[in-house]
């Protein structure tokens, strides 16, 4: 079998499939170009890239026998997995290579922000010598904000407690027993961070929520004189209200390892900010985290081509064809609840319990639904890469249990997929789903113990009300003037007179100003819009 090796690996990862005797090892001394690579990835069976070469779908159409394409690191943009995954080509990632890396990267820009090391250096290059101008601060004794408690952001810790530092952490999703395994303490929301911080170091992937987190209303709430340190996203990063920021000495200073639009432009005001500093996204450029990207790609390579083994996979679920048929329904259903939950639950949820009733029950394997109920709860979180084939660790690092349970008890519905998500021995909100005519057909049933009933695709406003006269004609008045479509409406409610759970599917997602005019209604409360 022919491995095409695209992009500079460690030797030894190399090494490791040319001892194996059925793999012919193909090693490119450059970046292929895409003309290029449609001629030499005919034949092969596995592809390894790094963020060099683009596999896009044009070369995963002509590579019949292609089986794997393996990433050396953690991001997969430059790999069209959408056009592997519908001609059945596993791509595959190593995400725990360059966790000390990169760890190490961040707490280098915290040293460098606190005593001004890069200054100092240009200072003396330049024949100088003022110790007055480069006087720093020592991190003993400072509060440090991690915003991102993962794999990177749990070992940047770790090292900021042995300089004597104060940790505090925003993750919501992380555990009271994970915060406090890493001697952390966890604030409920961002301000929180926002105004202990004298340093705040940023570990989270790009997502809607995350994206221009750290803006001029951010920044605003932070104590004076902060010192920033992004080594995880530059789209988190809103540009030109840092570079204000540091102009007004809101910020004292920015080392940024990562940028919006990479490479950073020539002129870009970052390059010329005295209070700034840059690298180039070193985050994974070590020899070790090479070395481990380079050895962990090759082995899970051999494993899949050679005995079938999926690791690190990023659109495969671990099912073989026919079990798959089966359980497919429910994942898509697990996934909407586990979804559903992720965004409503409040934070530090330590629990799961997810019950299989009717015909569920008989499923000859729920690992995977459950593993779609945890990859749909945990898909708004700081997680990155995240898939079907690790969240049951990353639930595990992130003190979240998962409990399951077949059920013979009666229940109303033929199919019956129930979640409960506890926080200690709380049950702080619970969904159930099953499917209405057909498995094509998935419906939620049942939110907040009260029937409901909500189609688990696309936009979908929630809310409690008070059951009165005139409050649906309200709802669609107030929608229509936003310009807001109602695609169908569900309402149950406690007693007659008494509060209404009033779920609607909608064309297009509430806007804010929508959103708060509800919110001030005397007659609406618990208003929470989710995207399923």
């Amino acid at each position: 079998m022919k491995i095409l090796v695209c992009d500079p690996i460690s030797p030894k990862g190399v090494a490791l499939l040319q001892e194996r005797p059925e793999f012919k090892v193909v090693v490119l001394d450059k970046r292929p170009s895409e003309a290029e690579l449609l001629g030499l990835a005919g034949d092969a069976a596995a592809m390894i890239v790094r963020s060099e070469t683009k596999v896009t779908r044009k070369v995963i159409e002509n590579a019949p026998n292609l089986k794997v394409v393996g990433r050396a690191g953690v991001g997969v943009d430059n790999i069209d997995v959408e056009a592997a995954t519908e001609h059945g080509v596993v791509v595959m990632n190593t995400p725990g290579g360059n966790t000390v890396s990169t760890a190490e990267l961040s707490f280098a820009m915290l040293l460098s922000l606190a005593r001004k090391i890069p200054q100092a250096h240009a200072s003396m290059a330049g024949g100088q010598w003022d110790r007055k101008q480069f006087a720093g601060t020592e991190l003993a004794g400072k509060t440090l904000g991690v915003l991102g408690l993962g794999r990177i952001g749990g070992e940047v810790a770790r090292r900021a407690l042995a300089f004597g530092m104060r940790v505090v952490g925003y993750d919501p999703f992380l555990t009271e027993a994970r915060a406090k395994a890493l001697g952390v303490a966890v604030v409920s929301d961002l301000d929180g961070v926002y105004k202990e911080a004298d340093f705040i170091t940023v570990h989270m992937p790009v997502t809607e929520q995350t994206r221009h987190m750290l803006n001029a209303s951010a920044f605003s709430k932070m104590k004076p004189g902060v010192r920033i340190v992004n080594c995880a996203r530059g789209e988190i990063i809103q540009d030109e209200d840092l570079i204000a920021a540091l102009d007004s000495g809101k910020v004292t200073a920015a080392a940024l390892d990562v940028f919006a639009v990479e490479p950073l432009a020539a002129d870009h005001p970052y390059r010329t900010h005295p209070a700034v500093t840059l690298t180039p996204h070193l985050g994974a450029s070590t020899k070790e985290a090479q070395i481990k990207c380079g050895i962990e790609v090759a082995e899970v390579i051999a494993g899949y081509l050679l005995t079938g083994e999926v690791r690190n996979a990023v659109n495969l679920p671990y099912l073989d064809a026919k079990t798959y048929e089966i359980v497919k329904p429910y994942l898509v259903l697990g996934e909407k609840l586990g979804r559903l939950l992720g965004q409503l639950a409040p934070p530090q949820v330590d629990r799961l319990y997810i019950t299989y009733g009717g015909k569920a029950q008989e499923l000859p394997n729920i690992d995977p639904v459950t593993r779609s109920v945890l990859q749909g709860f945990l898909s708004k979180s700081a997680v990155q890469d995240l898939n079907n084939v690790n969240v049951r660790n990353i639930a595990s690092t992130m003190g979240l249990t998962v409990e399951e349970k077949r059920s013979n008890e009666p229940v109303t519905f033929n199919e019956w997929l129930h979640v409960q998500a506890f926080r200690g021995a709380e049950k702080v909100i619970s969904a159930g789903g099953t499917f209405f005519g057909s498995p094509e057909n998935p419906r939620i049933v049942r939110l907040f113990s009260q029937p409901t009933e909500i189609t688990p695709f696309g936009e979908v406003l929630l809310m409690r009300n008070k059951d009165r006269p005139g409050i649906v004609g309200h709802l669609g008045s107030l929608l229509a003037r936003h310009q807001v479509n109602i695609a169908s409406m569900s309402l149950t409610r406690d007693t007659a007179g008494g509060h209404a759970l009033t779920v609607l599917n909608l064309d297009s997602p509430p806007s804010a100003a929508m959103l708060k005019e509800l919110e001030s209604d005397p007659d609406i409360s618990d208003v929470n819009a989710v995207s399923l």
